[in-house]
């Protein structure tokens, strides 16, 4: 079952040591408070009692975060409808997107522009700016690269967008560490000045094509809009469930 195949995966990412709050797997970010990088994943089939919630809650408000998940609905119906009672708001149900193998499609990019997997630092610092830049994040630190770098040394990637006229990297993705064949696409970022060159299906592109030969036999992604959705589905990627979203106000 697919969604429970991606909730293997996002407790995976939690790390081995994730902590746990009854029947929840919490993802905390020591360094970073911002709302993608802590969240909670319930079990599969659960139907959490409201001290469950409760304690989950106490949990996150201890290490000063907001208390919130993203999880799969298909593989927790119980879970939405208890959070919801518990006061928890809808921050957004996005569509499940997965790429079969072998079906990537080739992205057509506007203009010139030499799209590469990267290893190194200064290359690494270079996506990460582009993606700080893009999603409104603060400036990059050191932190944010070695949030890659541990992508890279799990056996995940990272792809960046370079313009040839100056050597600047404009644009940037990864593919997550990979759990059992599957991984997530994300991050995928064009800095204001390169939109709509078709450079983000392009990253989109290799990173998915590129994780074949890691091991990865399921790339999926959650766009954050209608936008995204089709950038993604030009280069193959097509719907399979949805996402959700959801935090304590």
């Amino acid at each position: 079952m697919l969604a429970a195949d991606v909730h293997a995966y996002l407790r995976s990412m939690a790390g081995a040591d994730a902590p746990r709050s009854g029947p929840f797997v919490i993802r905390f970010d020591e360094h970073d408070a911002a709302p993608p990088f802590n969240y909670a994943i319930p079990d599969d089939d659960i139907a959490p009692s409201a001290e469950d919630i409760a304690g989950l809650v106490a949990a996150f408000r201890e290490r000063e975060r907001t208390p919130r998940f993203e999880y799969v609905p298909q593989a927790s119906p119980k879970v939405e409808r208890a959070l919801l009672d518990a006061g928890f708001v809808q921050e957004g149900r996005f569509p499940l997107l997965v790429c079969p193998v072998g079906e990537v499609v080739a992205a057509q990019i506007d203009g010139d522009a030499e799209i590469t997997l990267v290893t190194e630092d200064p290359e690494l610092w270079g996506v990460a700016r582009v993606m700080n830049t893009a999603f409104g994040a603060p400036e990059a630190t050191e932190h944010d690269v070695a949030r890659l770098r541990r992508a890279l040394d799990g056996g995940g990637l990272v792809a960046a967008a370079v313009d040839p006229a100056t050597g600047d990297i404009v644009g940037g993705g990864q593919l997550g560490k990979p759990h059992h064949g599957v991984a997530e696409v994300a991050g995928i970022a064009v800095l204001p000045s390169h939109r709509r060159r078709g450079l983000a299906g392009a990253v989109t592109a290799l990173l998915t094509r590129a994780g074949v030969g890691a091991g990865v036999t399921t790339p999926f992604l959650t766009p954050a809009d209608d936008a995204a959705s089709r950038v993604y589905a030009r280069v193959g990627y097509r719907k399979v469930g949805e996402a959700l979203f959801i935090s304590l106000p």
